[in-house]
């Protein structure tokens, strides 16, 4: 099932206190993108992010839940929750590491 553009409408509100918060729409879902580094995505209408060391601090009973068959367990905030969101996002991208440079040729 596809997410809808509403829904991703919707999170991207949500984080819209957030500078440097982008996306990119893959297969029918969405890819949440903050200064460069993926810290989720929206699969089957759900707003998942990356079960980092942070992640699992700042919401420690969150469900883990899977994007897609294959995948790893993604942690699903409360997104209707702006406030720990504005937390979240950057406390993940903070606990990956610098996104890979393409090269050139």
């Amino acid at each position: 099932m596809a997410s809808d553009k509403e829904y991703l409408e919707f999170v991207l509100e949500q984080l819209s206190d957030l500078e440097g918060v982008s996306h990119r729409a893959m297969m029918g879902e969405y890819i949440i993108y903050y200064e460069g580094k993926v810290v989720g995505g929206i699969y089957d209408d759900r707003f998942l992010v990356k079960d980092t060391p942070s992640a699992n601090r700042i919401v420690p009973n969150a469900p883990k839940e899977l994007p897609y068959e294959g995948a790893k367990e993604m942690l699903l905030p409360d997104v209707d929750d702006r406030a720990l969101l504005t937390e979240l996002i950057p406390a993940i991208a903070n606990d990956l590491p610098e996104p890979k440079k393409k090269k050139k040729g």
